[in-house]
């Protein structure tokens, strides 16, 4: 009973402090990010034990919430005298300071998992036994009082870009995706998914494509997002004869798909805004026509497996009521229209918009027929609100860690210069570099961690090499949001796999299977900056159209049929044409349209022979 009630109370500060401040305005930078971080980690002992359990278990816990309030505390109250006298620190600021590091990593270890905390706890000793590395990553190693003031008293360690975002934006998104899921919000994005493309072939495939995207873009987790919808889409698809494996990799692909899904992305775009100095406004803007390609190359991937497979939409019985779902929706989407309003037109601060957006969902839920929001219902969406913060803000402040030591060592700048010499004459081989370093650290990280980890070691080579900083962010982005689909690690598959009853590592396979084209887009937006809206109008819609008939031929041999089932040869033929047409260039998407044009023709005539030979044998 004492640990819940502590439990409500600390949730009830975490959402009060993020909503006070968006509303007031922040503190000055370390305490709005210290007591953030440190009211999260203190929720994350209270909702989440030590694995032991019984009376060591609890006095453990016992033991890291009063050490992080206490360091926190002393933060707070020491903060202007520690600010004063940075360099010449004193017992109590090491002690705080130390103890403050290890129970965050703890508390990461308790969330996030053993994989971040690993990294984060091998950088911090690379920082102190730097001198033992040999060749061009080793240093002379740092002292306690050099890394502690780093970590703890300023904006470059622990309370860093990432914990600002943490603090700020996504706390404040996290609240609004809540009410906006509780007032009926996501159940209205699956009634309208199934609503317009539930009777289509491979209906229910379809349905997770569109619904998954909504959903992700909310929550920001492609894990959290396949457990919300693939507990309705899989089943449905199953039932239509999608195989198991094919389920799941279908739910799996469309929910990692609402990371890079404007307006809001998951919580990517505002840790980008801070971590690239650029407005958010500008990199949900940019982030429109990738976003539009890799739901296009899903949705065709998804239609053409149907196809293939001759499988069925749902039954008209099946579909909730249109009237209905378009009543219920044009109310409930009500939140969502404010946010997008005061976000592009208005062009009030991403906070403020939100906040507009949570006044909203809360005077929508509670004038909605039905199930009406009560002042019980607001204190619980709070509470939830909270504890949806715990590994995303966890995960942050420990990725400040290594980006500190990336910062104090120099180690970033190094790393730069070993991809500047082997990309000085192959800007390919760079980006590929980069994709499969994102991809291997996102295999054990949460795409933001991932993202905000690998961009600090890669972008500034990026930057050298001439691609744009929106674009070199987006790229570790996307490939940082990959992570959950890609073998041997796929973490998002092998959640689906658990609801669809199949093999984590067949559904895995498939569900990178399937993401293989649009694999290719970041790469398209590097080499393609027309892509991110950059450039005159004609150049923009040419390049983007371009690049959609490059991805929709790259669905076809992904599944290997089109019209008909494919050959091998016309499989590889269909390939030659959408990598030629995706290459930038009028020549080049002349030769690309060429290809793709003798390929159909083979298509068209191979079916009419086979549809012939059917009628003659039946005759």
């Amino acid at each position: 009973m004492v640990r819940r009630s502590t439990i409500f109370i600390f949730a009830m500060l975490v959402s009060g402090f993020s909503l006070y401040t968006g509303i007031f305005g922040s503190l000055t930078p370390v305490l709005q990010r210290g007591i953030h971080v440190t009211l999260i980690v203190a929720l994350i002992f209270l909702v989440h034990p030590s694995e032991r359990g019984g009376l060591f278990g609890r006095m453990l816990d016992l033991v890291f919430f009063v050490l992080i309030i206490a360091s926190g505390v002393y933060l707070y109250e020491a903060y202007q005298t520690i600010n004063q006298r940075i360099g010449y620190l004193n017992v109590w600021d090491r002690l705080f300071g130390s103890l403050y590091i290890v129970v965050l990593l703890e508390a990461c270890r308790r969330v996030v998992g053993w994989p971040l905390t690993i990294i984060a706890a091998l950088f911090l000793g690379y920082g102190f036994f730097g001198y033992v590395v040999p060749g061009t990553f080793g240093h002379g190693g740092y002292s306690l009082d050099r890394i502690t003031t780093t970590m703890y008293l300023t904006t470059e360690g622990i309370f860093g870009p990432a914990a600002a975002a943490a603090a700020t934006f996504v706390a404040i998104f996290i609240i609004f995706g809540t009410f906006l899921e509780k007032t009926g919000g996501s159940q209205i994005f699956i009634d309208l998914a199934t609503t317009i493309g539930g009777r289509r072939r491979g209906g229910p495939a379809k349905v997770a494509v569109f619904a998954s995207a909504l959903t992700g873009s909310i929550n920001g987790s492609p894990v959290a997002n396949v457990t919300t919808t693939g507990i309705f889409t899989i089943p449905l698809m199953k039932r239509v004869g999608y195989k198991p494996h094919v389920s799941g990799a279908i739910e799996s692909v469309a929910s990692c798909g609402g990371s890079v899904l404007p307006p809001v992305m998951g919580v990517g775009a505002f840790v980008m805004s801070e971590m690239a100095g650029i407005p958010y406004s500008e990199i949900v803007i940019a982030a429109v026509l990738p976003a539009i390609l890799y739901f296009l190359s899903i949705f065709f991937v998804v239609d053409f497996e149907a196809a293939k497979r001759n499988l069925r939409g749902m039954s008209r019985d099946e579909l909730p009521d249109l009237k209905q779902t378009l009543k219920r929706s044009l109310v409930l989407l009500i939140p969502l229209a404010v946010l997008v309003y005061f976000l592009v037109f208005a062009k009030v601060s991403v906070t403020r918009a939100a906040l507009y957006a949570i006044v909203a969902s809360i005077v929508v839920g509670m004038l909605s027929p039905g199930q009406r929001l009560t002042w019980r219902g607001i204190v619980d969406i709070l509470e939830v609100s909270a504890k949806r913060m715990l590994l995303v803000s966890v995960a942050c402040a420990a990725a400040g860690l290594v980006v500190g030591i990336i910062t104090l060592t120099g180690i970033g700048l190094k790393l730069s210069g070993v991809l500047l010499s082997l990309g000085e004459n192959s800007l390919f081989l760079s980006l590929s570099l980069v994709m499969l370093g994102t991809l291997v650290i996102g295999m054990g990280l949460p795409p933001t961690p991932a993202y905000i980890v690998f961009s600090v070691l890669s972008v500034p080579a990026l930057l050298e090499l001439g691609v744009g900083t929106l674009a070199a962010h987006l790229f570790v982005f996307y490939f940082a949001s990959f992570a959950p689909i890609t073998p041997p690690v796929s973490l998002a598959a092998y959640t689906a796999a658990g609801i669809s009853g199949s093999k984590p590592m067949k559904t895995g396979l498939t569900a990178f299977l399937f993401s293989l084209p649009a694999f290719i887009i970041p790469f398209l937006f590097i080499y393609g900056p027309g892509l991110l809206l950059e450039g005159e109008a004609v150049s923009i819609i040419l390049t983007f159209l371009t690049s959609a008939l490059g991805i929709v031929a790259f669905a076809t041999v992904t599944v290997g049929w089109f019209l008909s089932e494919l050959k091998f040869w016309q499989r590889c033929l269909i390939a030659v044409g959408a990598l030629t047409l995706i290459v930038p260039g009028a020549h080049s998407d002349a030769i690309g349209l060429a290809i793709l044009g003798v390929a159909l023709f083979q298509v068209v005539i191979a079916r009419r022979r086979n549809a012939a030979s059917s009628v003659r044998s039946c005759v």
